[in-house]
């Protein structure tokens, strides 16, 4: 599963890397220990006027679907796997019809190493750009807030993941994934996030056909990534800065439960 990450690009970089319309409300607080339940930047699309128009929002991280009676469902829906996405109540018809893209600077892992000591790494990729990742939004009403009311709809996302490489693999950076954790969250191409966060609501077939083509790119993707020590002092989420990319000699902290992919 995934559970922390980085995302500290100023909003202009944001939406000139993304080539997208920033939403006129749009708050960003860059971060390097973003955790569940935190708001996070999605990019979505819609059509407007017949044309693609790719947007940038706010979402809550942890999908709250339509017919959720309360916000809490979302503490268990941070991750979406991409094995039962169509049979997950939670996340089928975001499947069908509400797909986005969640960018990151980079993630969090934790490896054993050691004395059974966790070390934690950050995966990002080698040319310093976003990494995009496959996701899911859906719109949610609180029932606690009347209809027309400020705070009445929350947007909210969920990361997709998958098996991770197969440890032995002759590719190092895929074996070395592979033996970090025995899942990855979805990185999408430019050409695969195109295709994923195209607008339109589809039937279960082009659905498995359209994940079936993310899985088939995600390998040679995350080819792209590297992976780096860092501050143990990350298992705490009140902990943020850049400092947190450097690997520190102090004393580990324990893994938070939520920060595995």
């Amino acid at each position: 599963m995934c559970g922390r990450y980085v995302m500290a690009r100023a909003i202009g970089d944001l939406v000139a890397e993304a080539e997208a319309e920033a939403d006129a409300n749009l708050e960003l607080r860059q971060s390097w220990n973003v955790a569940p339940t935190s708001d996070v930047p999605v990019v979505l699309e819609r059509l407007v006027h017949g044309a693609r128009v790719r947007q940038i929002h706010t979402a809550r991280w942890g999908l709250v679907p339509a017919w959720a009676k309360d916000i809490s469902v979302g503490v268990r829906g941070f991750n979406a796997r991409s094995e039962t996405l169509l049979e997950k109540p939670t996340f089928r018809e975001a499947v069908l019809s509400r797909r986005c893209a969640v960018p990151m600077d980079g993630y969090y892992e934790w490896k054993k190493g050691p004395g059974g000591i966790k070390q934690p790494y950050i995966v990002r990729r080698t040319d310093g750009k976003l990494s995009w990742f496959a996701g899911l939004y859906e719109w949610w009403a609180d029932p606690a807030v009347p209809a027309g009311q400020d705070g009445r709809w929350l947007l909210s996302t969920s990361i997709i993941t998958l098996a991770a490489p197969d440890p032995r693999d002759a590719d190092p950076v895929l074996a070395s994934l592979g033996s970090l954790h025995d899942r990855l969250p979805l990185p999408l191409s430019a050409a695969a996030l195109a295709d994923w966060i195209r607008p339109g609501t589809l039937g279960q077939a082009a659905a498995i056909d359209l994940l079936a083509g993310a899985l088939d790119q995600a390998y040679a993707t995350a080819g792209q990534f590297r992976l780096d020590p860092a501050d143990h002092a990350v298992g705490n989420v009140s902990n943020d800065g850049p400092w947190l990319l450097e690997a520190a000699t102090a004393r580990p902290a324990s893994a938070p439960e939520d920060a595995l992919f």
